[in-house]
């Protein structure tokens, strides 16, 4: 079956049964977060949730465990992405549980704010984005079943800007709330790539994907000024916005319903692969250095100096 931009989450499982499987999602107290955990209780998956704010990830979360069925239910855990104290705890509580994981989403996000710096001392986009999930999602790595599946949310603007390693703190670098973003999403797919590598041999795939533009609390720090920065001369001021649902179904494809050898270590958007572009004015496609197996190492070896960790994957 094709399924494209506006497939919604229950299009794209229907017909996948998940039961008994265990799925770790990232920041289930607002938007496609919640979506995708609905989607996957209802569609029989156990979710552990993962939210900074737990009280309001209840609240928010509600619909999850209405929909739950064939024995799909949610946990939440405590996880702020910004304080690698939190992640380390968070991934601790996880493992203790000593139940085996079939898929690892990492969701959660922050999209141009204001220049800051994580409980880490990280800049807070990409200590948030990136260096959060690294360390969650290799931690959490080993409990994964063979044909399990990591995805990794990227985004469309990961065009803004590649990383810079040299310089992920912007302590040389005049800061723009939009370049910052840019580097974080680029790591998030580099991420992806690196992690599939390492992973594959024990048969379980990592990729990356870009929801689409959908509103949410992602959204919360834009101005008149950001969004101009945003859209001028990248084909972004063409965008179609999609529903929740929809932005979280190329989530649950990638995880669920591609077949791994597709997905593994690529860029995913609107329930496909994407194709590589240099074309700034294109709204979809992903740029080559956000998959570039050189750059994925690169920036590897520079997140573990950063979390001081190293994983033996």
């Amino acid at each position: 079956m094709a399924f494209g931009p506006q497939s919604t989450t229950d299009e794209v499982l229907e017909g996948v049964d998940l039961s008994g499987k265990r799925v770790v999602v990232t920041g289930v107290s607002a938007g496609i977060g919640v979506e995708t955990a609905r989607a996957l209780a209802a569609d029989g998956a156990t979710v552990v949730g993962a939210a900074r704010d737990l009280g309001k990830a209840r609240s928010a979360t509600e619909p999850v465990r209405a929909a739950a069925s064939n024995g799909g239910g949610l946990e939440l855990v405590a996880l702020d992405l910004a304080s690698l104290a939190s992640v380390r705890a968070a991934a601790g509580a996880i493992v203790a549980k000593g139940k085996k994981l079939d898929a690892i989403i990492a969701n959660a996000g922050v999209m141009a704010t204001p220049q800051g710096r994580t409980a880490d001392g990280f800049e807070t986009q990409f200590g948030t984005n990136h260096l959060g999930h690294f360390v969650l999602v290799s931690r959490l790595v080993p409990l994964l079943k063979t044909g399990g599946r990591v995805v990794i949310l990227s985004s469309a603007g990961h065009r803004f800007s590649d990383v810079d390693l040299g310089d992920p703190n912007f302590e040389r670098t005049p800061y723009q709330p939009f370049v910052a973003y840019g580097r974080s999403k680029t790591a998030n797919a580099l991420f992806a790539v690196g992690l599939d590598r390492r992973i594959k041999e024990r048969g379980a795939r990592a990729c990356a994907v870009h929801p689409g533009a959908i509103q949410t609390e992602l959204s919360r720090y834009l101005t008149p000024d950001l969004v101009q920065q945003a859209t001028s001369g990248r084909g972004i001021q063409s965008v179609v916005f999609k529903t929740v649902p929809q932005g979280a179904a190329t989530t649950v494809w990638a995880g669920f319903r591609a077949p791994a050898e597709e997905v593994g270590g690529r860029y995913c958007e609107d329930c496909h692969v994407a194709t590589i572009t240099k074309d700034p004015t294109l709204r979809g496609g992903v740029r080559a250095y956000a998959i570039d197996p050189a750059r994925a190492d690169a920036l590897w070896t520079k997140s573990e100096e950063m979390v001081g960790e190293r994983f033996q994957l």
